[in-house]
């Protein structure tokens, strides 16, 4: 079991260390690093906040673009900026970045196959977790109850 655990830790030392190691795909380059930074209109600008509070930053991967400091993140909010400034609907901007990067860019992935490990895989490995630790509890006290015999 201890030989299990530290192979376990070993494995993914390298992830813990540098989380962009679990990411082998590269973020494509970004086409509108010169979009406008805000929005005249305060209902475009609006629309622009409502649109990058959704996608995820592929570099932080915990926030969204609304909220990541990273230079790939304001890369990102111009295009959305720029893409609103050129007419595209909200729809258009989400299929351009879902084409780009995946379903990994939406805060919210859709339920699909593909995405059933996302959705599933924490309660599935709650759930082997607390199987392990029931049959450990179990098989104690039964070692228990035969030394007292």
């Amino acid at each position: 079991m201890r030989r299990w655990l530290a192979a376990l830790a070993l494995a993914m030392w390298p992830v813990l260390v540098c989380p962009a190691l679990a990411d082998p795909m590269l973020p494509p380059q970004i086409e509108a690093r010169n979009g406008p930074d805000h929005l005249a209109n305060p209902v475009l600008e609006a629309r622009a906040v409502a649109l990058q509070k959704q996608f995820r930053c592929v570099v932080c991967q915990g926030e969204s673009l609304n909220e990541s400091n990273a230079p790939l993140a304001a890369d990102l909010r111009r295009l959305i900026r720029k893409r609103i400034l050129e007419g595209q609907s909200d729809h258009q901007i989400r299929a351009y970045l879902v084409s780009r990067y995946g379903d990994f860019i939406l805060m919210k992935p859709p339920l699909m196959p593909q995405t059933y490990a996302l959705w599933f895989g924490p309660a599935f490995i709650l759930l082997v977790a607390g199987g392990v630790a029931a049959t450990v509890v179990l098989k104690a006290r039964k070692r228990a109850q035969n030394a007292a015999q």
